[in-house]
């Protein structure tokens, strides 16, 4: 029989796991990392995302896919991730506003999507 004073707590240990292991199951493909760009626009500079020490120590790993919108000039002017584990996306976030593309006449959104694996 379980004790009530015990079970909230245990409650919560199941509820934060299955917060952290349901987004995984919903990732796609685990590859190694590397970044993947269907735009029409050519990377000039790439940075790569640091993984967070929270997502290192749960091993996590996955694909985030990423609109970015790029201005005329080449620099992002937003990102917007559109799918992904949320430790992963913030990262993918942090590294994409410092890529830079090539010049074009008006700007354009590149979909770009990166791999993490720790």
């Amino acid at each position: 029989m379980m004790n009530a004073d015990t079970s909230p707590p245990m409650k919560n240990r199941i509820a934060v796991i299955l917060l952290v292991v349901a987004p995984l199951m919903l990732c796609g493909n685990f590859a190694s990392a590397q970044e993947t760009s269907e735009g029409t626009r050519k990377v000039v500079t790439k940075v790569m995302p640091q993984i967070p020490n929270l997502a290192r120590s749960l091993h996590l790993q996955g694909n985030v896919r990423a609109d970015v919108l790029v201005a005329a000039n080449g620099k992002v002017k937003s990102v917007e991730v559109k799918g992904g584990h949320p430790l992963l996306g913030q990262a993918a976030q942090n590294a994409l506003s410092r890529w830079t593309w090539e010049p074009a006449a008006h700007e354009t959104h590149e979909s770009v999507e990166l791999r993490f694996n720790p």
